[in-house]
């Protein structure tokens, strides 16, 4: 997701999509905001014309390699981004989306540049584990192991 023009006029809808396969949740390190350099669920704009769902599975593997079917949505979350004078750099209400994962091995790729598979522990401790990812992959190992 790049930072949209100064003509911003509102929201930016995104999606990301949240994989888990063999306890672990598949995260990329971002190149571009929101979150740029952090690690964080892979996602993106959603284009127009096409469904959260779509865009989900379309971003999962522009980003990653990874074939996934989009299951539910889980959260939205927002992440607003302001430069030093308070001027709106970026707004964007990310959807985010649990995947099950189909195949493929995961590789960096569109707005990566590096892909990670983190643990419930690594998930908890990762220092450069964007907040918002850190809250929903919490959410989604208490829902998946609390069965």
């Amino acid at each position: 997701m790049s930072a949209p023009r100064e003509t911003q006029t509102g929201p930016i809808v995104a999606v990301a999509a949240a994989a888990i396969e063999q306890g672990r949740v598949l995260v990329v390190r971002r190149t571009k905001p929101p979150n740029a350099n952090r690690l964080a669920l892979p996602g993106g704009r959603v284009e127009p014309g096409e469904s959260l769902f779509e865009a989900a599975v379309r971003e999962l593997r522009e980003e990653t390699g990874v074939e996934a079917e989009a299951e539910r949505v889980m959260t939205a979350v927002e992440e607003i981004q302001h430069d030093a004078q308070r001027r709106l750099l970026y707004h964007y209400v990310i959807v985010v989306v649990s995947c099950r994962w189909l195949g493929g091995e995961a590789v960096a790729g569109d707005d990566a540049s590096e892909i990670r598979w983190l643990d419930r522990r690594q998930i908890a401790q990762e220092p450069e584990l964007c907040e918002n990812t850190r809250r929903v992959a919490a959410a989604l190992y208490e829902e998946l192991y609390s069965r």
